[in-house]
């Protein structure tokens, strides 16, 4: 099984410092929803890995985090593509939860789930926090200069052996 892990915010749809609070909000990184198309076809796993604080933060609920990935889903297959599953932290950074990158909790239940250990596994993101997370768990680190990518390349610090593309659609050209 091929499997890919993608951050949301910034790798796939634009980012807000506001956050993404309505499916109005929500609009894909130009290439973006090609990108998973073609890792779909190319018989890719497609798994979104997000932290969704305004939830925590009560910026929005549950039911329009839901219509937000709903919009998401039904953009990617008219396009051909598939996100096989969406998880993601609900807790504002007090909270000290498990589950927000830069820890590892979600990136372990994407394991389990899975059945991988996650070794080379990409895992695309834009912020530190999502590189930390995944490669804690010995999946690849793929930074996106998308979103905060770019403020994320110039801070350094980025986990070894880190692969830097313009975007998701440049990564996976050169993975399928």
């Amino acid at each position: 099984m091929k499997l890919i892990i993608l951050d949301r915010d910034g790798v796939i749809n634009h980012d807000s410092d506001q956050f993404i609070k309505s499916p109005e909000e929500w609009k894909p990184l130009p290439g973006s929803l090609e990108a998973i198309a073609r890792l779909t076809q190319a018989g890719y796993r497609v798994v979104v890995a997000t932290n969704q604080s305004g939830i925590g933060r009560g910026l929005f609920d549950m039911p329009t985090l839901n219509d937000i990935h709903d919009k998401m889903h039904k953009a990617c297959a008219l396009v051909g593509g598939r996100i096989d599953a969406v998880f993601f932290c609900p807790h504002a950074a007090e909270a000290d939860c498990q589950c927000r990158k830069p820890r590892s909790g979600m990136i372990e239940e994407i394991a389990e789930r899975y059945g991988s250990d996650l070794q080379n596994v990409p895992s695309v993101g834009d912020s530190l926090r999502d590189l930390e997370a995944s490669a804690r768990k010995g999946a690849q680190p793929v930074l996106v200069l998308t979103g905060k990518g770019q403020k994320t390349k110039a801070k350094g610090g980025l986990p070894p052996n880190t692969l830097v593309y313009p975007d998701l659609a440049a990564y996976v050209a050169t993975l399928v």
